[in-house]
């Protein structure tokens, strides 16, 4: 092992201002001899000797030093030393350190991590993946009330290249705490002199850190912003969200809602991208759930299986029967899904959504049964004669109330059923359009042969 100079050498290299020398012999210590050599020295001998020190080596030295001796160097080092140190550690102890620090110091040391180190560092923080806090940048500009229009705009000239947005500025008081935020136009339109405190409302509207995503959507919507400010649970601003990346995520949730409604779990990946075997396990699931609920059909036409023989001419008009009713259902689960989501309405207005899908039902499967017994009635007169049997009436009545009924009963469930899987807080684009119509299509059959019991008994059953 090489030999280093003793403490009392290294002491008289700081006293003798010999830091060309001190620097050249600190690039042969190990980290923990390092960390030794700072823990007998006085603080300011400690600040000189972790300037001299190599940047890997520096990094390496700090995530060693104790809390104290940590706080004491970023609040007495330079910014950019800091900062190519905190960029250089390791995320779980930068992490560590950051938990131990005011929250006002954790935003400012946040700011100058590079952009995948920052990601890194809020997840490590405890922000949960789909919160605000992943998605906020702190580059932004704040000022304070006691500020002149003619210093602000001096300050922005100065610092407003590193914000994300000038559209919005935000006033914190000496603790970062948000006070009010403030379009750039009425500064514009103000006179110089003019404090800021003078153009503020100290109304605001913010997010917080552990807020949803989604609800920072709506937010956004409700307020016609180009960005919301970021605070945490003291009212401290920690950072910004911006438009665009709302915009993606608005991108990505409409992207997984409109997947599953295919009948098929989100991709999470760009089609081309996802390889073909997680493609296939991400559609298969869903297949065979709903082969087996199809399965179900089956069942129910095997239970009807003694007036299928009696009357034969009952099966030709199932498809028809199963994909009216399915049809109606996928149309309502997309509208109640798609309104969910743009918060056209709330849980609460379950009883207004279903009388409206009960009159629309009622209408719609009017609408449809009309259609199908004048079907049945202009084939059975004018164009085949005889080719439904001396039943033909009855068998246009079948049809058309069981298509009334099944069309009412798809509108229904189509629409009640992403409501209750919302109340039950899951997601409502699990009842997918193919889950809605296997649904109905078990349902309808019960349906169509409970009429054609009714109004056929006596004749062909």
């Amino acid at each position: 092992m090489n030999q280093h100079p003793t403490l009392e050498h290294i002491t008289s290299l700081i006293q003798e201002g010999e830091f060309f020398k001190l620097k050249e012999a600190l690039k042969n210590f190990e980290p923990a001899e390092v960390v030794e050599l700072l823990e007998e020295e006085e603080e300011r001998e400690q600040l000189i000797i972790f300037r001299l020190l190599p940047l890997q080596l520096a990094t390496e030295v700090f995530e060693y030093l104790s809390l104290d001796i940590q706080k004491h160097f970023l609040a007495n080092l330079s910014q950019d030393k800091m900062s190519d140190i905190l960029n250089e550690m390791s995320p779980d102890d930068r992490t560590t350190l950051l938990e131990y620090l005011p929250d006002d110091l954790v935003r400012e040391l946040i700011q100058r991590l590079s952009e995948p180190e920052r990601k890194i560092t809020l997840e490590l923080l405890g922000y949960p993946e789909s919160s605000v806090g992943r998605l906020m940048t702190p580059d932004y500009i704040a000022i304070r009330e006691h500020w002149t229009v003619q210093q602000v705009l001096a300050y922005i000239r100065r610092h407003g290249g590193q914000s994300e947005t000038l559209n919005v500025l935000y006033i914190t008081d000496e603790r970062g705490r948000l006070i009010d935020d403030v379009i750039i136009r009425d500064l514009l339109l103000a006179d110089p002199e003019t404090p800021v405190s003078k153009l503020l409302d100290r109304r605001f509207v913010s997010l917080s850190t552990m807020q949803d995503q989604e609800e920072a959507i709506d937010e956004f919507r409700r307020n016609d912003r180009v960005a919301l400010p970021v605070i945490n649970s003291e009212g401290i601003l920690f950072g910004i969200v911006t438009i665009d990346d709302i915009l993606n995520i608005r991108e990505e949730e409409d992207t997984e809602d409109i997947q599953k409604l295919g009948g098929s779990e989100a991709l999470d990946e760009p089609y081309l991208d996802i390889s073909i075997f997680r493609m296939v396990k991400k559609r298969g699931g869903w297949l065979v759930i709903l082969l087996l609920g199809e399965m179900l059909t089956t069942s129910a036409m095997h239970h009807f299986e003694d007036d299928l023989q009696k009357a034969a001419v009952l099966a030709l008009f199932i498809p028809l029967i199963i994909s009216a009713g399915g049809n109606a259902g996928s149309q309502a689960t997309t509208l109640i899904i798609r309104a969910l989501s743009l918060g056209e309405f709330r849980l609460s207005d379950w009883w207004l959504i279903m009388r409206r899908e009960l009159l629309a039902g009622l209408m719609l499967g009017a609408l449809l049964g009309v259609v199908g017994s004048l079907r049945i009635i202009l084939w059975a007169k004018y164009i085949n004669p005889g080719y439904f049997g001396p039943y033909w009436s009855l068998i246009a009545v079948t049809v058309g109330v069981s298509l009334l009924f099944i069309v009412l009963w798809g509108a229904l469930s189509g629409a009640m059923l992403p409501l209750l899987l919302k109340r039950l807080g899951l997601d409502p684009a699990t009842s997918s359009a193919p889950f809605v119509a296997t649904l109905v299509d078990v349902t309808g059959l019960i349906i169509y042969f409970t009429v054609a019991t009714m109004v056929l008994r006596g004749t062909l059953l």
